[in-house]
C-alpha cells in the first residue's frame, strides 16, 4: 500500500478526522423519537426525519472541498 493514492482530490474543511460519534448520537435520537411516535399512535404517526433531529453544520466536519493536487501532492496520499 505504499503507492496507494486517492482517486479524487477532495478533503474535509476542518482538521476533524471523523464524524462517526456525531452520527451515532444523531441516529440514536432519531430512533428514540421514532419509537415514541409509534408508541403514541401507530396509525397516525408522523415519523421524524434526520434533519429534524440533527444539524450537519454542527458536526465535527463542515463538509468537503476540492483542492489542486499539483499544489498539494501530499493531499493525494491515503
Amino acid at each position: 500500500m505504499s503507492r496507494s493514492r486517492k482517486k479524487q482530490p477532495v478533503t474535509s474543511v476542518t482538521t476533524e478526522t471523523s464524524e462517526k460519534q456525531d452520527k451515532r448520537l444523531a441516529n440514536r435520537v432519531l430512533r428514540r423519537n421514532t419509537r415514541r411516535q409509534l408508541g403514541k399512535d401507530p396509525e397516525e404517526a408522523v415519523l421524524p426525519e434526520m434533519r429534524e433531529v440533527s444539524d450537519p453544520w454542527m458536526m465535527g466536519k463542515d463538509g468537503k472541498h476540492r483542492f489542486d493536487p499539483e499544489h498539494y501532492p501530499k493531499g493525494m496520499r491515503k
